[in-house]
Formats: C-alpha cells, structure tokens, sequence
C-alpha cells in the first residue's frame, strides 16, 4: 500500500468511525462509495446558485458557510471544523440550487458522499438511514442554535456562548469572520473583547 493509500484509508476509518453500530456490510458498502477530496484555502466547496450533488465530512480544516445579502456584504452563517459536515443540508436533502457559499480557510480534506449514493445506502441498510437522521439532526441543531442566539442572547453573549462552546476555533477564525458570524461590527467585538479582558 502506498503512502497515498495508507492516507486514504486513516481519512476513510476516521468517517466511518462515526457510525459504530453500522453493520460491516453496511460500512463496506459505504466505503465503496466513498471518495477524497483535498481543497486549498480560499477555494470553494460550494457556492451560491449550485446544486449539492455531495455532502462532505471534514477529516482536517475549517471552512465557512456564508451568504451575501442585499448589500453585498458576506454574512457568515457557520464555521465548519473537523468531524463537522460541509453543506447546506435542505438544499441537498431537496436537490435545489443553494443559497449559500462554503469556502476554506484553511487547506480542507473531505469525505465526499454522492446524494444519489446515499439514498442508495439508506435503503440497502436502515444503519445507513438511522445515522443520516442523525447527521441531519447535528447539522440543523448547529444552524438553530444560531439563529436563536441572535435572537435572545445580547451581543456579548453570543461572544462567551462561542467562546464557550468552540475553544479551540478562536485561534483560527479572524476577527472580522467571527464579528460576522455573531452578527455584530467587528468594532463591537473588538470593544467587548476588551471589556472582559479588563474583568
């Protein structure tokens, strides 16, 4: 087996790590359909106005999920780590054009499942469909959670809740994506961060 090999197959094993209760059939067959993909940061996974015909799992990198809005500035909806999934999930559970724009900031290694391999493997094996549930359930929690943090929770919340829950992200995500993503002015960020440094 060759260095490219023995590559592959830790990325492959650690996806299928992710589903312990699978049959060996079950994890042979996804296995089969399974394929590497390798992206450079700034590159694109998906963007805007594209049908998802795959869903990625990340082994290594971060990525953003971002929309434009009306005047034109980037909106980042998430941030997308390892062992997260790459994708705008009711477009691809749909098959219609995206909304959104996932995008590297880091050099990214992927997982890549084919939409039409997958509703394969849910109805060879109910393993398959009981873990695909519960991938949807992990993505739409994560989006939902946002979207109530931005309306409940004050701005300086949103920022501990982050903090709190993604430790090992605030080294890697730049001021301006993460003021963003909580929906802030990177002043206020840079402002609040300040206050509790002080505290």
């Amino acid at each position: 087996m060759t260095g490219k090999d023995h590559e592959k197959e830790r990325y492959f094993n650690l996806f299928i790590e992710q589903f312990p209760l699978l049959s060996l059939e079950a994890k042979n067959f996804t296995r089969s359909f399974i394929t590497l993909e390798k992206y450079k940061k700034k590159e694109f996974v998906y963007t805007c106005g594209e049908i998802q015909t795959n869903i990625g799992f990340v082994c290594q990198g971060l990525l953003r999920k971002y929309y434009v809005n009306e005047k034109g500035s980037e909106i980042i909806t998430g941030f997308i780590p390892e062992r997260g999934y790459a994708t705008d999930y009711p477009s691809f559970v749909r098959q219609k054009p995206s909304k959104y724009h996932i995008q590297c900031l880091e050099p990214t290694v992927i997982v890549s499942m084919s939409y039409a391999k997958l509703q394969e493997a849910y109805h060879k094996h109910k393993g398959n469909e009981m873990y695909g549930r519960l991938v949807a359930e992990r993505v739409l929690t994560r989006e939902t959670d946002r979207v109530e943090s931005l309306l409940f929770a004050s701005a300086e919340e949103r920022y501990l809740n982050f903090i709190a829950k993604n430790q090992a992200l605030t080294n890697r995500i730049s001021l301006t994506h993460l003021a963003s993503y909580l929906g802030i002015e990177r002043q206020s960020l840079s402002r609040i961060r300040s206050k509790l440094a002080k505290n």
